[in-house]
This record gives structure tokens, C-alpha cells and sequence, in this order.
């Protein structure tokens, strides 16, 4: 009998095409290949804070679940810094000044529903935001910063200054995957959440570039 994959490794491989695709959404590909604009740059800090106020007001609310509170960090918090952000792109009346798109409205309303009924449901979109901003988000952080000239005010968000090594705290948040106590239909519950949060985020970049064709690619008021 073959020798089952742990699930960290199981979530990994089941996700990885999502994953794929949702990095390779054509707005989020052109910011990349340095064909987005600082105005695309800054829609999409903007939708960033809806989406962590969301999830970090359903971790206030997980915490207390021994499950959800194993994979809670005070280290990976990011509000304060797209705050920070925002203050310093768009102004200090910036809250005034972003508005959700569509899908954005819908992904944070997903992140409150299981963040107030569902552990694995929580860490499912704890995992798909974290463990991307620890891989692929330092990476665009440093791009960010030498196409529009940061240095850290702006890209405060990828910054994880409290957290020495990102490779060793991925491999322990791995490990505390393996380690919950979910069966395999739960583990298959969590999986697919994954693959909702990573449809949110493909669909988030279609939202931005038809908000970009219509000539409110900043999503400001």
C-alpha cells in the first residue's frame, strides 16, 4: 500500500495548478513584468486591506479554537503595515478614499463566515494569504520597490521584519498542518477551501483589470 503524503505535502500538490493560475492572471502579470502602473500598484494595496482586515478580525475571533490558535502569529499581522501603506500612497484620508470590488466584497464575506464557524475553513485562507506573502510576496516587494522607486514606505506589507528565516517558518506551519487533528474528509474540506481562496484571488485580478479598463484603475473615490 502506498504511503500516504502528509498532508501539508497533499495541500500543496492538490492546489499547486490554482496557485499557478492565479499568479498568472493578466493584471497581476503585467505588474510583474513592469507593465502595471503605480496607480495598479496601489488598487491593489487597496483591496489587500479589506481582504487582512477580514481574515486578522477572524484570528481575534479563532483564537480562542485550539485548533485555528496553533497557526495564529502575531508576526504575520499586516494590517498595520497596509495602513501604512495607504496613509503613504493615497493620503491620510485614505479610508475615505479605497472602495471594495465586487470580488473582494465576496471573498471577505467568505473569510468572516468560516471565521466565525469553522476552523479548518480559517486556516484554509490563513494559509493562502500567509504562506503566499512569505513566498512569492517578498519577491514582489523588492520588484515593487525598484519599479516605483520605495525603499519601505509603500511596501511595508511584504515586509516581515519580526520574522527572521520565512523558509523556517514556513516548514513549522507546515508541520503544524500535518500535526491538526482533521481527518481525511475535513483534510479534503480544507483543500477545497484552499482552491476557493485561490479562485477569489484569480478573480480579484480580473476585477482590477476591468476596473483599470473602465479608468478607475486605483479604485479611489
Amino acid at each position: 500500500m502506498p504511503e500516504l503524503l502528509p498532508f501539508s505535502t497533499a495541500l500543496r500538490e492538490r492546489s499547486s495548478a490554482a496557485h499557478s493560475g492565479s499568479e498568472h492572471a493578466g493584471f497581476m502579470a503585467d505588474l510583474m513584468r513592469g507593465e502595471g502602473t503605480r496607480e495598479d500598484y496601489v488598487a491593489l494595496v487597496a483591496q489587500h486591506w479589506f481582504i487582512y482586515e477580514a481574515l486578522e478580525s477572524a484570528a481575534s475571533r479563532m483564537a480562542a479554537d485550539p485548533v485555528a490558535a496553533t497557526f495564529i502569529s502575531d508576526k504575520l499581522t499586516r494590517l498595520p503595515a497596509l495602513e501604512a501603506d495607504l496613509e503613504f500612497l493615497i493620503g491620510a484620508d485614505w479610508r475615505e478614499q479605497i472602495t471594495p470590488l465586487p470580488t473582494t466584497e465576496r471573498y471577505v464575506t467568505r473569510i468572516r463566515e468560516v471565521g466565525a464557524t469553522w476552523a479548518g475553513g480559517f486556516v484554509a485562507h490563513h494559509y493562502t494569504r500567509y504562506l503566499g506573502d512569505l513566498s512569492g510576496g517578498l519577491f514582489i516587494g523588492k520588484l515593487m520597490a525598484r519599479r516605483f522607486g520605495f525603499e519601505t514606505n509603500g511596501i511595508g506589507f511584504y515586509i516581515f521584519g519580526d520574522i527572521a528565516d520565512p523558509g523556517e517558518f514556513k516548514e513549522r506551519y507546515r508541520a503544524q498542518l500535518d500535526a491538526a487533528p482533521w481527518d481525511e474528509a475535513e483534510q479534503q474540506r480544507v483543500i477545497d477551501e484552499v482552491l476557493v481562496a485561490y479562485r477569489f484571488n484569480t478573480d480579484l485580478f480580473t476585477d482590477l483589470a476591468a476596473a483599470k479598463a473602465a479608468g478607475n484603475a486605483s479604485v479611489v473615490a
